[in-house]
């Protein structure tokens, strides 16, 4: 083939696979000679025969001319023609292919031993690698070639058909990957391109080193680990495969022998077990940063909110001071996305209806979609309440239609649409279980672009984003997913290339009890109260100084610890009166619900205010068992402070 093609590999590689798909395949030769044509035909198990001959110009049957056998057979096995070498080996006259061999086990690419019956033949019997093909789409005719073998072929031959017919997927290799052998399971396995003389590393990879240096240690027994799990190239999905390497020594030379099995599952399990590890632990981070940056938010916002008050609005100083707060309250509200992933941010729930929620929300969000979008809400009939922060739940659907809309540049349909969801049996997707129950469904779909599947896995992580730089901070879709998980629900992606995206939401049902009314919460507006003394803990030396002097400034006495432990000592005196405790719920030593709990049994009636950079949800079991007590959200601001202390105060009164 060299002296027609300048790459006669890649030009065999192209016309097996064509070969492989249809049966056969020709290739016109530029010349010269001009008119010269190759035709290749798959006999199946992986031979090919190979032919150049002329151009066949109503020739129908360019077989004919093969120096090897060649019948063509009837349905039934009859012989209605044979060419010249034919006669040569079996007679000029074969009636039946039953005449010659044993038709119940002839198979297309087997080796089967066929009867002679010309007399200049040398041997009564001869091995012959089978070829077969249909003539006609009907089957009522096939072509059947014979290609005779050597003892030494045979006996390779012989070894391969029983390597070939083993139940297990198995590679014969050399020590430089290519193959030697591979059987049925093993090219069902990881492809029909695992025939001999391909290379393992042209089929396989992910082994994180050169996979000839891996066979390389099998062959000198260096190491003792030679089992492996790569994954198979090229796959319409994803196969992983696990090889285990044994030497064997074949006429002086190292060998090995590979022991394939499916680790797909196995790989598929191991993936979701570290992506949840993974989220965990992000969440974890996730959640320590952001108490911490709460606090320094807190010393920051705090003091600013001090300055303040100390300058008037015409004043040039006072301009730079409400740009260092407004810059401090969007720090602390992307500090407030990173709780929402690690479900740790302060809800406020309460029982809404989900068509009321959109009614007033779609107005902002048509202004969000732009001219080019459009935006559409279809509403389930009778819609059960849910139990949600309207506010949070509100977030989630505006990064949805954000996200959809940033999809469609050159514009389309964003869907919103509501429905009632009964689950009969669990519902099990994406390494989550829906138990059974009563669902409120919301779904928003785009016409968008799409998400690559290989990127759905991670559009959940904070910080990762399809979009260019600049475009997204990647804590779109985190946030919600907190949100929704937070609330008790569950989100869902669906997407295909060129088609769109659509994620679904699935939100719990709020069972209504008899009598409920909707818990009545007393004005957040500052309270006014005079006089009161006020015991302060706080570890953090900065935010401590901030909310000291807030307090001070509306009138009331600050009695100051750095511990629960400290607070425990100062409040031994008997002649100490107190009216509300502030602490930090983590501190060292003991913690805030610790200390407080200890200090009520003296103290019964003294009201608690917890503050902290977590969310409240993270010690709420503590905090139902302690009466009179209060929750502050870190980062919180001098009206925030001082407004709920003076609350707390004046129900102490009240009902004193």
């Amino acid at each position: 083939m060299g002296e027609f093609y300048a790459d006669p590999e890649a030009v065999m590689v192209r016309l097996q696979r064509i070969a492989r798909a249809q049966g056969h395949a020709r290739d016109e030769l530029s010349g010269p000679p001009t008119g010269l044509q190759l035709l290749v035909r798959h006999l199946g198990q992986g031979h090919f025969l190979w032919q150049f001959g002329g151009k066949w110009a109503g020739q129908d049957n360019p077989e004919d001319s093969l120096p090897l056998p060649v019948f063509t057979v009837g349905p039934s096995g009859e012989v209605m023609e044979q060419n010249a070498a034919a006669d040569d080996v079996f007679g000029p006259r074969v009636i039946h292919l039953s005449q010659i061999c044993d038709m119940e086990r002839l198979e297309e690419g087997g080796i089967h031993n066929f009867q002679t019956k010309h007399k200049q033949a040398k041997h009564k019997k001869v091995s012959c690698l089978v070829g077969q093909w249909a003539m006609d789409a009907k089957g009522t005719q096939r072509k059947v070639v014979l290609a005779p073998l050597s003892d030494s072929e045979t006996s390779f031959r012989r070894e391969e058909t029983v390597f070939g017919d083993l139940p297990v997927p198995l590679l014969k290799l050399k020590r430089n990957g290519r193959i030697v052998l591979s059987n049925r399971s093993a090219r069902q396995l990881i492809g029909q391109h695992a025939v001999p003389g391909q290379r393992l590393e042209d089929l396989l990879e992910g082994l994180g080193r050169s996979i000839i240096d891996w066979l390389g240690d099998a062959v000198a027994e260096r190491g003792e680990k030679h089992s492996e799990v790569l994954r198979v190239k090229d796959a319409e999905r994803q196969v992983f495969v696990r090889i285990a390497l044994e030497r064997i020594q074949e006429n002086g030379e190292t060998l090995l022998i590979a022991v394939l099995s499916d680790a797909t599952e196995l790989k598929s399990l191991e993936a979701q077990f570290v992506q949840s590890q993974k989220m965990e632990a992000i969440g974890q981070l996730a959640g320590g940063v952001a108490h911490d940056f709460n606090n320094l938010l807190t010393a920051i916002s705090g003091h600013c909110d001090l300055l303040l008050l100390r300058h008037d609005p015409e004043e040039s100083v006072y301009a730079d001071l409400m740009q260092i707060s407004q810059n401090t309250n969007r720090a602390a509200a992307l500090v407030s996305q990173l709780l929402a992933f690690s479900r740790k941010q302060t809800l406020k729930p309460k029982v809404i209806e989900m068509h009321e929620i959109l009614s007033d929300l779609t107005h902002l969000l048509n202004r969000l979609v732009g001219e080019t979008v459009s935006l559409s809400v279809y509403h389930g009939m009778d819609l059960w309440a849910i139990r949600a922060d309207q506010r949070q739940l509100e977030q989630v659907l505006m990064n949805l239609v954000v996200n959809a809309r940033d999809a469609m540049p050159e514009g389309g349909e964003i869907k919103i649409e509501t429905s009632n969801y009964m689950i009969g049996a669990p519902l099990e997707r994406d390494r989550a279980t829906v138990a059974v129950g009563r669902y409120v469904k919301v779904e928003v779909s785009d016409e968008g672009c799409g998400i690559p599947q290989e990127k759905m896995q991670k559009i959940f992580e904070p910080f990762y984003t399809t979009k260019r730089a600049g475009e997204g901070t990647g804590l779109g879709l985190s946030t919600a997913y907190g949100i929704i998980k937070q609330t008790g629900g569950f989100i869902f992606a669906d997407s295909k290339l060129g088609e769109g995206t659509k994620f679904t939401l699935i939100l719990p049902v709020h069972e209504r009890e008899k009598n409920e009314v909707e818990q009545a919460h007393i004005s957040e507006q500052e309270v006014v109260i005079t006089g009161g003394v006020v015991l302060l803990v706080e570890d953090e030396a900065p935010v401590r100084a901030f909310a000291s002097r807030a307090l001070q400034m509306r009138g009331y006495t600050v009695i100051e610890a750095a511990s629960g432990e400290q607070a425990l000592t100062l409040l031994q005196d008997v002649n100490l009166q107190v009216d509300v405790f502030v602490t930090d719920v983590i501190l060292p030593g003991m913690d805030g619900p610790s200390w407080v709990r200890e200090a009520l049994e003296g103290r019964p009636k003294t009201a608690s205010i917890f503050v902290s950079g977590y969310a409240e949800e993270s010690f709420s079991d503590q905090q139902d068992r302690i009466d009179h007590s209060a929750f502050l959200q870190k980062p919180f601001s001098l009206i925030d402070l001082t407004g709920l202390v003076g609350q707390k105060i004046q129900q102490k009164r009240m009902f004193a």
